[in-house]
C-alpha cells in the first residue's frame, strides 16, 4: 500500500487526490445539508423511484466497478489490528461498507453472479448483517436471492445503518443461530466488563503490569470494542426497517437473547473509553521517556558490574569476598558489553540483553556466588535493569496505532445520540461523571480519522475546512450532552428565585431586636443554602473535565460551562418575555401596567439570583446577565424591524444570533413578530390620539370621554425596570421604523391624491396665486381659504391620521429619552457628564471647522460620530424631534383648521417631524403661510370691527407658539412672520 501511494507512483497519487477531493466534497455536502430545498429531499415514493430509475440507467455514474469488488490489494492495516478470526467482520467493516455502495452501481452482480455474492457475504458478513456508512440515501435493491436495504439517514450527515440479508445464508439466520450469536456477545460483554472494571481499580494499571501484559490488554480492548460495536449496531432503533418483517423479528430476538440493557452497554462504553484513555496516556508518556529510561537502566546495570569487578579485585573489601582476577575481568567485560548496547538497533540490543541475563544467571550458579548475599543482590539488580531495558525497548508506537484502530467509534456517530439521555441522567445523579465522559468524547473523535486520512496524505488545502466541520459537529454534541448541567442548575435557580422573591423578606437597615426572629426565616434560608450547594456541585463536575482537544477545536470546560449557562439563561429569559408580554386588546383597563409589573418582578428575580450564585459557580454573573439580556432584546428588536425592511436580516447575518447560544424564536400570536412589537403596539393602542388627550405639562394621557388617566411617564419607568436601558432603546428604534413607515404612507397618499389629481393641483395653484406675495395681506381671506378647503376636503382626513400617528410616536420617543437620560444621570453620573462634555466638544469643533475650513473635521472613514451617536441615544442625550428619517419629497403645504376632538400636541409634533424631513425652505414657506393667514384674518376682523379673535387665529397662534418652542427656534422668527 505504501508503494502504491509513493510520490513517484503517478497512478497512486492521482487516486489519492480523487479520494481526498471526495472526502472534502462529502464534508461540504454535510455542511450544506441543513439548507436542502424541499424539492430535493425525495420525501415521497414517486421521487425516490424516479431517482432509482435514473440510477439504474447510469445517469450518475457510467463506469463498471466489477473489477474492484474482491481485489486482494485492498487489505488495510485494520486486518493486522484484528488478528483473531472472530473479529474478521469488524476488521473488514470499512471495506464492507464500500462494497455496499459499490453494489448500487453494478446491479448485475446482485442479480446474476450468485457465487460472487456468496463470497462477499461469507467474507464480510460472517456473523453480522449490519454495518455503518458515513453517508447514504434511502434505497432498496435486490432480487429473489439477495436483499440489501438501507435505513433512512439523518439530515445531519451521521452514519446510516446497513442491512444485508442473503438467502444463501438462511441457515445462518435461523432463530437458533441468531440466539447463539446474541448469547455469545452477551457473555463476552459480561466477561470483558468485569476485566475492564478490574483494570480500572486504583493502582492496578502500573507501568510494570502494562509492559508485561501488552497482548492481554490489547485483547481485552479488542473484545470490548467488538462487543460494543455488534450490540450498538444490531440493537439500534435504525436497525429495523419497518417495512421488513424478518428484520424486525431478528432485532426483537437479539434484544431478548442478548439481555440488552442500554445502561449496561453505555457503562461498558464508558469504562472501555476510560481504559483506552489511561492506556494511551501511559504509552505516550512511556514513549516520550523511552530512550532516557533505557539509557538510565543501561548505565545502572553497567555501574553494578563495574562495582562487582572492583569487589573481586580486592581493592574494595567486601565481607568474605576473596580476590578473583577471572571474575574481575569477566564482570568488567560484562560492563563493557552492557554499555555497548545500541538503542537505535533495538532488535540486536534485545537479543544481546537476553544473552547477558542468561550469562549473569550462569555465573551465579557455576561460581557458587549464592553464598554471598551482597554479590547476589548486585547480580539481581543488574538482571532487573536488563529486564527493564527489554521491557522499555519493546514499547513501540505500533501499540498506540493498534489501540487507535481498535478503539474506532466512528460507526456510532449517529447511534451515540440514543445514549444522550442516559449520559445526562448519569451527570444529574453524579456530576463527576463528566470526567469519564471526557474519555468517551475523545473516543468518539476517532470518527474524524477516516474522512481526514486521505485528505492529509494528499496534502490537500481542504484539510482545515473538513477538520473544522467534523470537529464542530462533535463539539456541538459535547455541548448538547453537558447542557444538562446548566439545565439542572437553573432548575435549582428557579426555586431560589421563588424563595427570594416571595418567601424571604429583605432585612431593613435598622431593625428592632424583637423582630429579629421574624426576619431570620431559618427554614427558607436553609433551603436557599441547600440549593446553592447543589448548584456548586454541578459546576464542580464540569470543571473537573480538563481542557480537551476535540479534533482541532480546544474545549475549555470553564468556557463550556459559561456557554451552557448563557444558553440556558437565554432560553428561559426569552420564554419568560414571550409569555409575559402578551396583551388582550379588548381588556379594559389595559393589561399593560399589571403585566409589566409582573414581568419586572420575574426579571428582578432572575437578576438577583444570578448575582447571588455567581461566586459559587465562578462566573461573572452580572456581566453575563447584561450581555445576554441585551442580546435577547436587540435580536427581537431586529426581527421586529424586519417587517419594515425590503431586505430582511437573516439569523446567520444577525450580530446578535449565535450558533452555540441561540436565541429561540416563537410563533407570533398577533401581527407582531416578537414581544417587543406587542409591547410597542399595546402602548400605541392605549395612547391613540383619537381616544386620548396628552397633557405635556403632566406627562400624562387622559381618556377624551371619561377624562380618566390612561397612563403616564410611570409607564416608561416600569419598562426600564422590566427591560432595562436596552429595552427602552430598542423600543425607540422600533418607533423610528414605524415613523418612517407612516411618513412613507404620507408620501404615497400625497402622490396619489395631489400629484396625480389635476383638480387638486389646480386648486392649490389657484390658492398660491391668490396668496402671493406671501408677505402681503389677502383681501377677503375668509372666502379664499374656505373655497380652497372645500375643494380639497377629501384629502385632509387621511393626512391628519398619518400626521397624528407620527406625532403620537414622537411623544413616546420624548418620554423614552427623558427616562433614559434620568436613569443615566442617576445610575451613571460620570458617564452622563463625560458624554455631554464630549458631545459639546465635538459640536464646537464642527462649528469651528465651518467657520474656518482649515480646522480639522472627522473624515468619512472616521466612525467617531456614528459611535458617539449610539452612546448619546442610549443615554438619552439627544432630541428625538431633530431626527431625520431619509424621506424626500417636494411640495408646498398649506394649513388647515384642526377639527374638534383632536389631540393638539401629536398634530404639532407630527407636522414638525414631517417638515424636518425636507429642505428648510419648505418650513419657512409653511410658517410664512401661517403668518399670512393670521395677519389677513386679523385685518378682516379689524375692518369688520369684530371684537373677538377668531378661533382659527387662536389655533394658528398656539400652533406657532408650540412649534417654535419644540423646535427651539428664536421667538423673533415668529415675530417676523
Amino acid at each position: 500500500m505504501l508503494d502504491f501511494l509513493a510520490e513517484n507512483n503517478l497512478c497512486g497519487q492521482a487516486v489519492l487526490r480523487i479520494v481526498s477531493c471526495g472526502n472534502a466534497i462529502i464534508a461540504e455536502l454535510l455542511r450544506l445539508s441543513e439548507f436542502i430545498p424541499g424539492v430535493f429531499r425525495l420525501k415521497d415514493k414517486a421521487d425516490q423511484q424516479k431517482y432509482l430509475d435514473d440510477l439504474n440507467e447510469g445517469i450518475y455514474i457510467q463506469q463498471t466497478l466489477e473489477t474492484v469488488l474482491l481485489n486482494e490489494d485492498g487489505k488495510q492495516l485494520l486486518v493486522s489490528a484484528y488478528p483473531l478470526p472472530e473479529h474478521r467482520s469488524t476488521a473488514l467493516a470499512t471495506q464492507a461498507a464500500m462494497l455496499y455502495v459499490i453494489l448500487y452501481f453494478d446491479a448485475n452482480i446482485l442479480h446474476t453472479q450468485q457465487a460472487k455474492m456468496r463470497e462477499i457475504v461469507d467474507k464480510y458478513f460472517p456473523d453480522n448483517w449490519l454495518d455503518s456508512l458515513d453517508d447514504a440515501s434511502p434505497a432498496c435493491i435486490g432480487n429473489e436471492n439477495t436483499f440489501l436495504t438501507l435505513s433512512p439517514f439523518s439530515s445531519g450527515g451521521a452514519p446510516a445503518t446497513l442491512y444485508i440479508v442473503h438467502s444463501f445464508r438462511d441457515k445462518d439466520y435461523t432463530d437458533a443461530n441468531i440466539c447463539s450469536k446474541a448469547n455469545r456477545y452477551a457473555a463476552v460483554t459480561e466477561r470483558v466488563h468485569t476485566q475492564v472494571q478490574q483494570f480500572l481499580k486504583e493502582g492496578c494499571l502500573r507501568e510494570e503490569l502494562v509492559l508485561d501484559n501488552i497482548p492481554k490488554l490489547l485483547n481485552c480492548l479488542r473484545d470490548c470494542n467488538v462487543a460494543i460495536r455488534w450490540l450498538m449496531l444490531h440493537t439500534a432503533d435504525t436497525a429495523c426497517d419497518p417495512n421488513n418483517k424478518r428484520l424486525r423479528q431478528m432485532k426483537d430476538q437479539i434484544l431478548t437473547d442478548s439481555r440488552y440493557n442500554p445502561k449496561v452497554l453505555f457503562q461498558l462504553l464508558l469504562d472501555t473509553a476510560q481504559f483506552e484513555f489511561i492506556l494511551k496516556e501511559m504509552f505516550k508518556q512511556m514513549l516520550s521517556e523511552k530512550q532516557a529510561k533505557w539509557e538510565n537502566y543501561k548505565k545502572e546495570g553497567s555501574e553494578r558490574m563495574t562495582e562487582l569487578a572492583d569487589v573481586f579485585s580486592g581493592v574494595k573489601p567486601l565481607t568474605r569476598v576473596e580476590k578473583n582476577e577471572n571474575l574481575q575481568a569477566w564482570f568488567r567485560e560484562i560492563s563493557k558489553q552492557i554499555m555497548s548496547l545500541n538503542y537505535d538497533d533495538s532488535t540486536a540490543a534485545g537479543r544481546k540483553t537476553v544473552q547477558l541475563i542468561q550469562a549473569l544467571e550462569e555465573v551465579q550458579e557455576f561460581h557458587q556466588l549464592e553464598t554471598n548475599l551482597q554479590v547476589c543482590q548486585f547480580l539481581a539488580d543488574t538482571r532487573k535493569f536488563l529486564h527493564q531495558m527489554i521491557r522499555t525497548i519493546n514499547i513501540k508506537e505500533e501499540v498506540l496505532i493498534t489501540m487507535q484502530i481498535v478503539g474506532d467509534l466512528s460507526y456510532a456517530w449517529q447511534l451515540i445520540d440514543s445514549f444522550t439521555s442516559i449520559m445526562q441522567e448519569s451527570i444529574r445523579v453524579s456530576p463527576s461523571m463528566v470526567t469519564k465522559l471526557r474519555a468517551t468524547f475523545l473516543k468518539l473523535a476517532s470518527a474524524l480519522d477516516l474522512p481526514l486520512l486521505r485528505i492529509n496524505q494528499a496534502n490537500s488545502p481542504d484539510l482545515l475546512s473538513v477538520s473544522q466541520y467534523y470537529s464542530g459537529e462533535l463539539v456541538s454534541y459535547v455541548r448538547k450532552v453537558l447542557q444538562i448541567i446548566p439545565e439542572s442548575m437553573f432548575t435549582s435557580l428557579l426555586k431560589i428565585i421563588k424563595l427570594q422573591t416571595h418567601d424571604i423578606i429583605e432585612v431593613p437597615t435598622r431593625l428592632d431586636k424583637d423582630k429579629l426572629r421574624d426576619y431570620a426565616q431559618l427554614g427558607p434560608r436553609y433551603e436557599v443554602a441547600k440549593l446553592t450547594h447543589a448548584i456548586s456541585i454541578f459546576t464542580e463536575g464540569i470543571l473537573m473535565m480538563k481542557t480537551t482537544l476535540v479534533g482541532i477545536i480546544k474545549v475549555d470546560p470553564k468556557q463550556l460551562l459559561e456557554d451552557g449557562i448563557r444558553k440556558e439563561l437565554v432560553k428561559r429569559v426569552a420564554l419568560a418575555l414571550h409569555r409575559g408580554l402578551i396583551f388582550n386588546p379588548r381588556a379594559k383597563p389595559s393589561e399593560l401596567m399589571p403585566k409589566l409589573k409582573e414581568m419586572a418582578a420575574t426579571m428582578d428575580g432572575f437578576h438577583r439570583s444570578f448575582e447571588y450564585i455567581q461566586d459559587y459557580v465562578n462566573i461573572y454573573g452580572l456581566k453575563i446577565w447584561q450581555e445576554e439580556v441585551s442580546r435577547i432584546i436587540n435580536y427581537n428588536v431586529e426581527q421586529e424591524c424586519n417587517n419594515f425592511l425590503r431586505t430582511k436580516i437573516q439569523d446567520w447575518q444577525s450580530i446578535y444570533q449565535s450558533t452555540h447560544i441561540p436565541i429561540p424564536k416563537f410563533t407570533p400570536v398577533d401581527e407582531s413578530v416578537t414581544f417587543i412589537g406587542r409591547l410597542c403596539r399595546e402602548i400605541l393602542r392605549i395612547t391613540d390620539p383619537r381616544i386620548t388627550c396628552y397633557i405635556d405639562q403632566m406627562n400624562t394621557w387622559y381618556d377624551i370621554k371619561t377624562h380618566q388617566e390612561v397612563t403616564s411617564s410611570r409607564l416608561f419607568s416600569e419598562i426600564q425596570d422590566t427591560l432595562g436601558t436596552f429595552g427602552l432603546n430598542g423600543l425607540d428604534r422600533l418607533l423610528c421604523f414605524m415613523i418612517v413607515k407612516e411618513l412613507q404612507n404620507f408620501l404615497s397618499m400625497f402622490q396619489k391624491n395631489i400629484l396625480r389629481d389635476r383638480t387638486v393641483q389646480d386648486t392649490l395653484k389657484a390658492l398660491m396665486n391668490a396668496v402671493s406675495p406671501l408677505k402681503g395681506i389677502i383681501a377677503n381671506s375668509n372666502k379664499v381659504y374656505s373655497a380652497a378647503i372645500a375643494k380639497t376636503q377629501k384629502i385632509w382626513t387621511a393626512y391628519l391620521d398619518s400626521i397624528m400617528k407620527v406625532g403620537q410616536m414622537q411623544i413616546l420617543r420624548r418620554q423614552i429619552t427623558n427616562e433614559l437620560n434620568y436613569s443615566c444621570r442617576f445610575d451613571s453620573k460620570h458617564l452622563a457628564a463625560a458624554l455631554e462634555n464630549l458631545n459639546k466638544a465635538i459640536l464646537a469643533d464642527i462649528e469651528a471647522h465651518y467657520q474656518n475650513p482649515s480646522l480639522p473635521y472627522p473624515k468619512e472613514d472616521n466612525t467617531l460620530l456614528y459611535e458617539i451617536t449610539a452612546y448619546l441615544e442610549a443615554a438619552g442625550i439627544h432630541n428625538p424631534l431633530n431626527k431625520t428619517f431619509g424621506v424626500f419629497f417636494c411640495a408646498g403645504v398649506v394649513c388647515r383648521r384642526p377639527a374638534d376632538q383632536i389631540d393638539w400636541l401629536p398634530l404639532v409634533l407630527g407636522l414638525l417631524t414631517l417638515l424636518k424631513q425636507f429642505h428648510s425652505r419648505y418650513t419657512e414657506q409653511f410658517l410664512t403661510l401661517i403668518g399670512q393667514f393670521i395677519r389677513s384674518a386679523m385685518e378682516q376682523c379689524t375692518s369688520q370691527k369684530i371684537p373677538e379673535m377668531p378661533a382659527d387665529v387662536v389655533a394658528a397662534l398656539m400652533f406657532l407658539e408650540d412649534y417654535i418652542r419644540y423646535t427651539k427656534l428664536p421667538r423673533k422668527v415668529g415675530m417676523n412672520l
